[in-house]
């Protein structure tokens, strides 16, 4: 009987971190004061929020508009049940509201009680944050001008980090929290390979028509569109064909720079994959030098290409570029 796909929860997440400029600086640090701003272009239109550029003539914008803090809601769509690090945690709107006084609308939140209440039309208010930082967080959520006497507005859930800042001082470094949760299901293939990599093995598949070996493989040759068939199981040893010498620190990383990301082309595969390649000074990695996996301990192994920790140098003779520079 075929084992069934694999499938797991992926979380991919980072904090997006910018500097605001001169435009939407003026926008964030008129938030925190509980104002909206916009900027007028070449057109007379006032957009919300401000481009830095004219939409129309591609100019430098900087006629800057104050507008109401009251608008009506253009377009809406129903959220029943929120994400993680949406404005509100329990069902909203999401609406596009264009303020008075502006031109375009913006969109963001608007807190009521399900969808009957939602309409095309509507007047909605700001409804601002206890303390304004200078985000678009600051604003909380829209809420209708005349909310109903027995709804309690809703509690919007802990803000995003800001970069500090003397107090007093504008904000010029924005910081938002970026995340995405999904579940992958891996293709028939791509499970054979990675139940094999629990096993300490390293499989791919065959094109019948053209005959390359791909490897993580894959249901269909990208050359010939055919199925790959025929499983081929593959040695740990390879070359690097290209690589990069890391020398550039960044949040969670596990490896003190210099270290090598490398392209390895396993012995009898025609696709190289990345992976590091450690055992040896960043500077003596070179283009075709021999690897080996040097694979991590048997009880931590699981359907991952991490089970293999890293390659290291074999110690043979390069190989020559000539028999592999079509695999770069």
């Amino acid at each position: 009987m075929t084992e069934p796909p694999l499938s797991a929860p992926l979380d991919v997440g980072f904090d997006y971190t910018r500097s605001v400029g001169p435009v939407l600086g003026r926008f964030v640090n008129a938030l925190r004061e509980r104002r909206v701003l916009g900027v007028r272009g070449s057109d007379g239109r006032v957009h919300v929020p401000p481009p830095e550029y004219d939409p129309v003539t591609a100019a430098p914008l900087s006629d800057f508009v104050e507008v109401a803090t009251t608008g009506t809601v253009v377009s809406w769509s129903w959220v029943n049940d929120p994400l993680d690090g949406q404005p509100l945690t329990r069902p909203f709107a999401w609406a596009l509201v264009r303020l008075d006084g502006a031109d375009t609308p913006l969109l963001h939140a608007v807190d009521v009680a399900e969808p009957a209440d939602m309409r095309t039309g509507m007047r909605v208010r700001v409804r601002w944050a206890a303390e304004p930082v200078g985000h678009i967080r600051d604003i909380v959520c829209f809420e209708p001008e005349s909310p109903a006497a027995d709804y309690e507005p809703a509690q919007a859930p802990a803000a995003p980090p800001v970069a500090e800042r003397a107090e007093g001082a504008p904000v010029e470094i924005v910081i938002t929290p970026v995340h995405l949760s999904y579940r992958h299901s891996a293709s028939p293939e791509e499970s054979s390979y990675l139940r094999a990599l629990e096993q300490g093995r390293l499989i791919g598949q065959r094109c019948p028509a053209c005959h390359k070996v791909y490897v993580p493989p894959r249901g269909a040759c990208p050359t010939d569109g055919v199925p790959t068939t025929e499983e081929v199981e593959l040695p740990d040893t390879g070359i690097v064909t290209t690589f990069c010498v890391v020398n550039v620190p960044f949040l969670g990383q596990r490896i003190k720079p210099p270290y090598v990301a490398a392209y390895i082309l396993l012995d009898g595969a025609d696709i190289p994959f990345l992976h590091l390649v450690l055992g040896c000074p960043a500077d003596q990695v070179r283009m075709g030098m021999r690897v080996r996996a040097q694979w991590k301990p048997r009880d931590q192994w699981w359907t991952t290409l991490e089970n293999i920790d890293h390659f290291a140098p074999t110690g043979e003779p390069d190989a020559e570029y000539e028999t592999f520079a079509h695999h770069l």
